[in-house]
């Protein structure tokens, strides 16, 4: 597709939408205008009076639906095209029965026309209109409007009013005309019932609304948790083409995933604020990824949502941007080389001074697979972890397992800091590791350490770590990701050192500066991570997609998936 028509279909929705309200507009006021005389004398030759002011009658409601349907259009929803094509075909002859006004019909057969023209731009397709979803919720909605319109006109006449005069007034009421009540006589007490029409119209108007949303609603992305087949098969595709340092936590409980047609790739994902946000790369073969992208950017347009990804990789950028979508540079991830580390130098030695700090006060680390940890020690864990969380809010999603139990258990590793100078040998701190497969590397999975220990011990933890894998063969360790910091560290244009330090004045707040410098301090290497979002607009969008999705904003409550077993919710952050 050539630039030229790319920009004209993503135009096309919004010109549709203005064309179909417009057109609304000239139809609403065709319809309470009277018709020019010479264009009647014509009519009666052919039609009689009583049929032109029916065919007015009609002109209005229809008018009005256009103007209902018009925003669904930008929306680019396929019923609501239909729709609007319907009502323009109907208008324009009645622009025609009710006052031959030719140069109205043309303008609305011809956007009617270009509607039909766009067709392939209103994708989004609907959840079905069945008994069992959306068909009943109509005439009930239509009953209830009914209904309170009929009780207003009861309520408010005087002394015991007919069931006719209740009944010609509902029906005025709803049609926008005076009925035979007149409201601003009637009261009861000192209050008087002249909001009446008010009312009931605020209450049509809702009404209306309200049945606009349930027909054009787009069709939901599934809610329901993945079924335990489908985990086993993530899990299977992780374990063999997860060599990415973020692939293994896409097997977080709260995830959906997204397989593509042979099931050879996968992505997890989570909708949010109308993106299908996805957690970092697709897992799988290489010439399995763009089919499956493709794939997924059609799933989501068909729903009505945007794509959007967190953590991405450089690698897969190129990827990106060939499925029309946009990258922003993120963060940076970073990873220890555990084979060459060391303490030894001037650069690293505040770390080296924690370190040998806190192992003359007694604390020592070990290195336990999740799965050998017995369910007392695992209670004792869990507290610590929940103490180490201070009562923030749980964080992650990209970069963060969790729970500590569950079926990944056999895969992952614990290192653990005690206190053995305390007789009881107390759990201090946690460290949580998960696997890379395909290269010798682990990432952290999160890491906390109980308020009440002394300043250093997560330095002393993260070296152990290093050491106590280093013994097992792990080359590099995945620490933590720090958002934005080659904006702090190696700024190269003057609009990035000044964004570096508009960023170290909301620190404070989300703690961005702080991360980086902490790993800064272990001299890792740094793995650019992008945003990825779609559409010139699509940034903000994607950006509180992701916040709300690593728990970085607070967001209205829904409910949540929870993880197997009930285990508690943890967070990778310091």
């Amino acid at each position: 597709m050539s630039l030229i028509r790319q920009r004209t279909a993503r135009c096309t929705p919004a010109l549709a939408a203005i064309a179909a309200a417009l057109v609304g507009l000239i139809g609403v006021a065709s319809a309470l205008t009277p018709n020019i005389r010479w264009r009647g004398r014509l009519l009666l030759d052919v039609e009689p009076i009583e049929a032109i002011r029916l065919f007015h009658a009609f002109a209005l409601p229809v008018g009005a639906a256009l103007l209902l349907v018009s925003p669904y259009l930008l929306k680019r929803r396929r019923r609501a095209w239909q729709a609007a094509i319907a009502l323009m075909l109907v208008l324009g002859l009645l622009d025609l029965l009710k006052g031959l006004d030719v140069e109205e019909s043309v303008i609305t057969w011809g956007a009617a026309a270009l509607l039909v023209a766009g067709a392939t731009e209103f994708g989004v397709e609907h959840d079905p209109i069945t008994l069992r979803s959306s068909l009943w919720r109509i005439p009930l909605l239509g009953a209830f409007a009914l209904a309170v319109t009929a009780v207003a006109a009861w309520v408010s006449s005087e002394g015991r009013p007919s069931w006719s005069a209740v009944v010609r007034e509902t029906g005025d009421l709803l049609a926008w005309r005076g009925g035979p009540l007149r409201f601003e006589h009637h009261a009861i007490g000192h209050h008087a019932f002249a909001w009446v029409p008010l009312g009931v119209h605020l209450v049509e108007i809702g009404t209306l609304l309200a049945m606009a949303y349930v027909v054009f609603r787009p069709l939901a992305a599934p809610a329901a948790p993945p079924a335990p087949a489908a985990r086993r098969a993530a899990a299977e595709l992780v374990r063999a083409h997860g060599s990415d340092t973020l692939s293994f936590f896409k097997l977080r409980a709260d995830k959906q995933y997204f397989f593509s047609a042979d099931r050879t790739a996968f992505v997890g994902y989570r909708v949010e604020n109308g993106v299908v946000l996805l957690s970092g790369d697709p897992v799988g073969p290489e010439e399995a990824l763009p089919d499956l992208l493709a794939d997924l950017k059609q799933f989501a347009h068909t729903r009505g949502l945007k794509l959007g990804a967190v953590g991405a990789s450089e690698r897969l950028v190129p990827l990106w941007e060939k499925q029309g979508l946009r990258t922003m540079y993120l963060g940076d991830e970073a990873i220890i080389d555990v084979a060459g580390f060391s303490l030894e130098g001037r650069p690293i030695r505040k770390v080296r001074q924690s370190v040998s700090r806190l192992r003359k006060a007694g604390y020592e680390a070990e290195l336990h697979r999740v799965s050998d940890l017995s369910p007392a020690l695992v209670e004792e864990v869990e507290e610590v972890l929940e103490r180490g969380r201070e009562g923030a809010p749980e964080r992650g999603f990209s970069m963060a397992m969790d729970s500590l139990r569950g079926e990944h258990d056999t895969a992952t590793f614990v290192v653990l800091a005690r206190d053995e100078s305390d007789p009881a040998r107390p759990i201090r701190g946690v460290l949580h590791f998960v696997p890379c497969y395909g290269r010798s590397a682990m990432s952290l999975g999160f890491m906390r350490r109980d308020p009440g220990t002394p300043n250093g011990l997560t330095e002393f933890m993260v070296v152990s770590a290093v050491e106590l894998l280093r013994e097992r063969g792990v080359e590099e360790m995945s620490l933590n990701f720090a958002a934005f910091a080659r904006w702090m560290h190696s700024p190269e244009r003057p609009a990035e050192r000044a964004l570096g330090k508009l960023i170290a004045v909301g620190n404070p707040f989300f703690q961005i500066e702080s991360l980086y410098r902490f790993n800064a301090k272990f001299f890792p290497r740094w793995e650019p991570r992008y945003l990825v979002y779609q559409g010139a607009l699509g940034l903000p969008r994607a950006s509180l997609a992701a916040m709300w999705a690593e728990g970085q904003l607070w967001k209205p409550k829904t409910p949540s998936v929870a993880p197997p077993g009930g285990t508690r919710l943890l967070a990778r952050a310091r």
